[in-house]
């Protein structure tokens, strides 16, 4: 495993970290989690992507904060988390579960954002989470179709397992390859999103964690069982996503018929809750008085 003590750091990277007031560190599963908790009322927890942190909810978050008591954490590897050994999907669920048995949470609505939701997906089909509604932003729960579900893991691992690759990367994460990562999956983001993903990138330790979490994951059981869903699913999809074909989340509603929809947002691309938080925010919020309302 590639070394991962050059991790971000909270006094240093987290400076002036979005919504920092609402940051705290949590000791679960042999873990250090980076948790951020902010507002009051039914529990709603956010779990961010491969290679993001906290700081994907910066906008979104505040928001659903008006109405809900919000948890964020960051994941294993991630942000300012402590790394898992071998971060496959059912390990990363079950850390995750770790947290929650920990914060003592039920959450009655999870918001899982690309790989995010898909280990919500497990968490649920696992019985270790039963909200009331489970929100997919872009959600990775399929396969990549082909060889590429092959390949691409395969490279992940071969990046992982060099010690040098994360160093390398880090290094050349500048802010012109930064903007060309995001533009690469159809968002636009403003400066201030450019260069917090870029801080992150600019650490070994988290560029590491996003490698090894893409090396281990492993989608095929996840599709297999996701008929067994029992919770209510949203699909926020974003029209210009590069990273995942809308066509994706479509084709999933339609293998789960009624227990699932799709919202479909023009012109934003994978990081859509990033670029328009409030329209996010209005659909999750209508999504809930809907499951609330009486048959």
């Amino acid at each position: 495993m590639p070394p991962t003590d050059d991790r971000p750091a909270f006094a240093r990277e987290g400076r002036d970290w979005p919504n920092r007031e609402a940051s705290r560190f949590v000791s679960a599963g042999g873990l250090t989690w980076h948790v951020q908790e902010a507002g009051a009322g039914p529990v709603l927890l956010l779990v961010h992507g491969t290679g993001a942190a906290t700081h994907s909810w910066r906008g979104l978050l505040p928001l659903l904060a008006k109405d809900y008591r919000v948890i964020a954490p960051d994941l294993p590897g991630h942000g300012f988390t402590d790394p898992l050994p071998t971060p496959s999907l059912p390990r990363m669920a079950r850390a995750l579960g770790d947290l929650l048995r920990v914060l003592g949470l039920a959450p009655e609505i999870a918001v899982g954002h690309s790989a995010g939701a898909a280990i919500l997906a497990r968490l649920c089909l696992d019985g270790a989470l039963s909200p009331r509604l489970l929100v997919g932003l872009n959600a990775a729960l399929k396969p990549f179709p082909g060889m590429a579900g092959f390949i691409f893991p395969a490279m992940a691992r071969a990046l992982f397992l060099n010690p040098v690759t994360p160093r390398v990367f880090a290094w050349s994460a500048d802010r012109a390859a930064v903007e060309r990562l995001i533009h690469g999956t159809g968002s636009t983001l403003d400066r201030t999103g450019l260069d917090l993903y870029r801080r992150l990138f600019q650490t070994p330790g988290h560029v590491a964690g996003a490698l090894g979490m893409m090396a281990h994951w492993d989608l095929i059981p996840l599709d297999r069982d996701l008929p067994r869903l029992k919770a209510p699913l949203l699909l926020i999809v974003g029209g210009q996503d590069r990273t995942i074909a809308p066509d994706v989340s479509f084709g999933l509603a339609d293998r789960l018929g009624g227990r699932a929809r799709v919202e479909l947002l023009r012109g934003l691309g994978h990081l859509a809750h990033e670029e328009k938080p409030e329209v996010v925010a209005e659909l999750i919020r209508a999504a809930m008085a809907q499951s609330r309302a009486p048959a």
